[in-house]
Parts: C-alpha cells; sequence; structure tokens
C-alpha cells in the first residue's frame, strides 16, 4: 500500500532547494529523479523555454494549443494526464491549486486521489487548508530537523500587526466622482469566440468588491479595460473615474487614479532597490524608482514604511525580503498616491498562510481606513478577508454574464 506524504513549507524554506533534496532522496526515499515526475509550475515554466526554442512540446493541451498559450487550468491538467501517462512509480505535487478556479481544482484533487491507488505520491504545500485528502502522513522543518507536523499544531496569531494608523490622503487625483468605474451592457469577443455577454456593472467610492469566475471566464478583459489599453473597451459603454472610455484619456491618467498589485510583479525583476525607494516609485508608477521624490513624497513613504514596522531597514535591498513582505511593500507602493481604486489581481498567489494573515490584515486596514474602492480578483475566498460585496462571472455560449452573488 502507498503512503502519501505531505510537506508544509513557509516562503523561508527554499523550495527549489527542498526539491532538489527530495529528488536525491536525502529526504524521503522512493521519490529520486528516475522514479517520480514532478507536477509543478516549475516543469511547466522549463516546457514552455523548451517548446519556444524547439517549437514541440511533449505535453499536449485539450484544446491542441501551445502551452505558452495557455491557461494556467488548461497547463496543469495537459500536466497531469501527461505524467499519468508515463506510468510513473510517484509524483511530487508541488502547488497544486494556484492560480485554478473551483471546477478546475476539482479535477486536479480528483485525478491525483484516482491515481494515488497506483501512485505514491508527495505534495508541497504553503497552504494548510490545500493538504489533499488522501495523505497520510505531514511533516515540516524545524529549524533544520524534518519533523511530523500536527495540523492543529500552532494556533493562528490573530493579533493585530499594523496598529499605526494609515497616512491621509496626498493630493487629490481626481474630484469626488461616484461611482468610479462603471460598466452598461458590456459585451466582448475575439472573432468567434464570446468573452462578455451585457456586463453591467458598477464601483462606487469606498466599495471593497470581489471578482470570481472560472478561468477564461473574463476576469482578465475586465481588468485590461480598466486598467490597461485593451481596444476592446472603445466604443463600449464604460466610465471610469467620471469619463467615458475612448473619449480622449490616455491611459496614462487612468493609471494615475489606480494602484495595482499582482503576484505576478516582480517575475524577472533584478533591481537592488532600497525598499523606501520602491515604496516611493509608486508615485512614478514604476517598479523601482528612477526619478528624484519631492519632500512630501519621502515623507508620505516613510510613514508607509512605520505602518509596515520596516523603517529601520528602509535602506535594505527589496529582494532580499521574503515574498509576503515583498508583497505588503508592493501594496503600500500602489496606495502611496492614495488612489481612488486599488487591483489586487490573484494577490496570495505564492505566499504561506503567515503571508497571507499579513495581506489580510493590511488589505482590512486600507478598506476600513480611506474612501479607495478595492477590486480583489481571486478564486480564493480568503479567511478573515471581508469584501463588502462579490462579483460573480458565469460563462455561457454567447459570452460571461455577471452578477452579484452572496
Amino acid at each position: 500500500m502507498n503512503t502519501h506524504i505531505a510537506i508544509y513549507i513557509s516562503n523561508k524554506d527554499r523550495k527549489q532547494d527542498l526539491i532538489d533534496r527530495i529528488q536525491n532522496g536525502t529526504i524521503v526515499s522512493g521519490f529520486s529523479k528516475s522514479k517520480s515526475a514532478l507536477f509543478s509550475e516549475i516543469t511547466i515554466n522549463k516546457l514552455i523555454q523548451e517548446e519556444r526554442i524547439h517549437g514541440t512540446c511533449p505535453v499536449v493541451t485539450p484544446t491542441g494549443n501551445a502551452l505558452g498559450n495557455s491557461s494556467q487550468g488548461e497547463r496543469k491538467r495537459a500536466l497531469l494526464n501527461h505524467i499519468i501517462s508515463q506510468n510513473t512509480e510517484s509524483i511530487i505535487v508541488d502547488n497544486v491549486f494556484g492560480n485554478l478556479d473551483i471546477e478546475a481544482q476539482a479535477e486536479i484533487a480528483r485525478k491525483l486521489d484516482k491515481v494515488s491507488n497506483q501512485v505514491r505520491i508527495l505534495q508541497i504545500t504553503k497552504r494548510k487548508e490545500d493538504i489533499l485528502p488522501f495523505i497520510e502522513q505531514i511533516y515540516h522543518f524545524e529549524g533544520d530537523k524534518f519533523v511530523e507536523f500536527n495540523t492543529e499544531y500552532k494556533a493562528e496569531n490573530n493579533q493585530e500587526i499594523f496598529v499605526e494608523e494609515l497616512p491621509k490622503a496626498y493630493r487629490p487625483v481626481s474630484e469626488e466622482i461616484n461611482p468610479i468605474v462603471k460598466f452598461t451592457k458590456v459585451s466582448v469577443n475575439y472573432r468567434a469566440r464570446h468573452i462578455l455577454d451585457k456586463i453591467d456593472w458598477e464601483i462606487k467610492k469606498g466599495e471593497f468588491w470581489q471578482l470570481m469566475g472560472p478561468n477564461g471566464s473574463g476576469k482578465s478583459t475586465i481588468l485590461s479595460m480598466i486598467f490597461g489599453d485593451n481596444p476592446k473597451a472603445f466604443g463600449q459603454d464604460i466610465v471610469l473615474f467620471g469619463v467615458k472610455k475612448g473619449s480622449g484619456e490616455s491611459v496614462w491618467e487612468i493609471k494615475q487614479k489606480i494602484g495595482y498589485f499582482s503576484s505576478d510583479m516582480l517575475r524577472g525583476f533584478t533591481r537592488l532597490d532600497s525598499i523606501g525607494n520602491m515604496i516611493v516609485s509608486g508615485f512614478f508608477d514604476t517598479i523601482g524608482l528612477y526619478k528624484t521624490p519631492t519632500n512630501e513624497q519621502i515623507k508620505i513613504a516613510q510613514h508607509w514604511l512605520r505602518v509596515l514596522d520596516m523603517f529601520d531597514i528602509r535602506k535594505q535591498d527589496f529582494l532580499s525580503l521574503s515574498k509576503g513582505y515583498q508583497s505588503l511593500v508592493l501594496i503600500a507602493r500602489a496606495m502611496v498616491k492614495h488612489p481612488p481604486l486599488l487591483i489586487l489581481d490573484e494577490p496570495t498567489n505564492g505566499l504561506d498562510d503567515a503571508d497571507v494573515r499579513l495581506f489580510t490584515q493590511l488589505i482590512n486596514k486600507i478598506a476600513s481606513e480611506t474612501e479607495t474602492a478595492i477590486l480583489y480578483v481571486s478564486h480564493r475566498k480568503e479567511a478573515g478577508l471581508t469584501p463588502d460585496f462579490i462579483y460573480q462571472l458565469t460563462p455561457c455560449e454567447t459570452g460571461s454574464t455577471g452578477g452579484v452573488v452572496d
């Protein structure tokens, strides 16, 4: 009988080193490179790179699309199907549910449960709620020791972390406008593919919204019509900050009124900026500081550093922080202008449980202490995060419809 294992890690643990040790047989036997397959975004990224170089890929998506042009859900389904077809002895499963909608999560979980009768599985996860139900033994690291883990082992620390009040609003970037985003009967097609169908939605000043929907339902399309320069937005009845889209405003003018954070923002980022410079760069809508800030801007950035309890390490390299603390800095960067709208795009992907608690407290604080509206895009309903409203996209043949749900 196969014994299935989970290793519960934090962002302090170096995951790539852990995977190397597992595949070298120095932690758990039976998962060497010759005996196991790695189900991970690490594998997917390597396959995409090979696909771009050689033009072919052994992993075929259900739609026949190139791996690099497919959604996260298509990529993960394709990789798991490929691994199962290889009749491998064991599978290392890393971040199994990252960036997947609820339906895709359930499908992947069912396939792993079915194959677990024949194949030994080792799961690596940063979220306790993601541990697969058939896992029998759970381990974690205490220092350098690899020890058994009780999921009730550590009480959650719910004490208030960010106690200092947030800075007051910077110079207003727009007049008093309400609603700040309004979609009226917005429909989007790409050739024969229907994306959105008659979307009616408005976001008012200070509201906290979560946008949900399956992979491919049009969430990214909606964001690109608000924050980006998606040409599909022109000719639509879309009003942003009191101005109809396409009536002469520039993308730059819109972005000045929006703070934006995505878990993918720093992919490939290598610039050695300090923590303080990274926050103040938000005044210039750059990632990293390239201009000289004013004294007023520096004071606001320093206030945010005190809120995050990072003032004493403000000159430290931003990239030396853990992923969770990098996220906090980038949220502060997005908020220094006190924008009318803050967009959070899959912000908890890649964070561990401790980091998510920090993120949740900071976002709740922004929601309660500022008049900034928040648009939070995620498949997850994070415990403790309390949006005022949820807007749900539901795919249909004519494109996704939308509506407010409880």
